[in-house]
């Protein structure tokens, strides 16, 4: 894969980016780049760095080592921060105020804030204006946190688990509303979930972070078209269909990138990057966005796959996406 620079803006760009704590690493050596007007799912276990990832973003964390730059400008400048919300899991409100009070702080301190917006978000869920916040149930609270984010119009904006404390109902509808204020505006939507089949139906980019690195990131088409699924059965009677390879994968993969093998009873799956046609009696699939993500998630050695199209200006990628030398 090419290192050419990209031809669209970007949103996000991350060279070699590492954080390190008392406790170790909780990110190393992340490099990658989120075109503008994506919505990106960012994936991992708890504790894989994802929330590291947002905190630098949102100038709310330093590296450190590497650089990260929003919109082409540091975190902390004033124009990363007029084009970025980041709506953290905690949901940090002032309890004392009312919502009326929240929503003017919201449209003192932000420009080019959007009070109808706002208000419409909080009133699709009959949430009386002149509570306080500290008398919200969650669900509320999660959803006054939605307006104030969508209030600022960013051009980028970080959701960290947030609609955790939902019910289902509720979530979908403001997903739509995310969805719908994104296609209409052209905004950014970087959002970390454990909710995989959610992400399915709303992403079309994705970034997968694994024990403090990238495992994976590109267009979510793109990547799952360069896999296949693999289901098959061995023959019984104690005579395989396959021969059986060093580290438990049919020799007839042995050519391919193997993500994933499993066994169970006499079926076998393997999640492959294929190197070519595949041989012997397999029936194939590409793929659904779950089925990937969570090979991965199982599998954190698994050889990373990063995009051209995730690649950032100034690094070299080897052939399985993982990055090489600094170019």
């Amino acid at each position: 894969m090419g290192v050419g620079g990209p031809a669209e803006a970007s949103a996000i760009e991350a060279y070699g980016v590492g954080v390190k704590y008392r406790r170790g690493w909780a990110l190393q050596d992340c490099s990658f780049r989120l075109p503008a007007g994506r919505i990106c799912g960012l994936v991992g276990p708890n504790g894989a760095g994802k929330t590291t990832l947002m905190g630098i973003a949102a100038n709310l964390l330093q590296p450190t080592n590497g650089t990260l730059k929003v919109f082409g400008e540091a975190p902390e400048s004033s124009e990363a921060r007029r084009r970025t919300a980041f709506l953290a899991q905690e949901k940090p409100l002032f309890r004392r105020f009312t919502v009326a009070e929240t929503l003017r702080m919201g449209r003192e301190l932000n420009p080019a804030w959007d009070q109808r917006a706002a208000e419409n978000i909080v009133r699709a869920g009959n949430v009386p204006m002149e509570a306080k916040i500290g008398t919200l149930s969650g669900g509320q609270r999660t959803r006054v946190a939605f307006a104030l984010a969508f209030g600022k119009r960013p051009d980028l904006l970080m959701l960290d688990e947030p609609m955790s404390d939902l019910d289902p109902l509720v979530r979908h509808e403001l997903m739509s509303t995310l969805m719908a204020e994104a296609a209409e505006h052209g905004t950014t939507v970087l959002m970390s979930s454990h909710m995989l089949s959610e992400l399915e139906s709303v992403c079309d980019f994705l970034l997968v972070i694994s024990s403090g690195g990238l495992r994976m990131a590109g267009d979510v088409g793109e990547l799952r078209s360069a896999h296949l699924l693999l289901h098959g059965f061995e023959s019984g009677e104690g005579n395989s269909q396959w021969q059986g390879h060093a580290h438990g994968v049919p020799a007839e993969l042995a050519g391919h990138t193997v993500v994933e093998c499993r066994t169970s009873g006499r079926e076998v799956t393997a999640l492959i990057r294929p190197e070519g046609p595949v041989t012997g009696r397999w029936q194939a699939h590409t793929p659904n966005l779950e089925e990937l993500l969570l090979s991965y998630l199982r599998c954190p050695d698994a050889p990373p796959l990063i995009t051209s199209e995730a690649h950032v200006p100034g690094r070299a990628y080897g052939s399985d996406g993982s990055r090489t030398v600094a170019a």
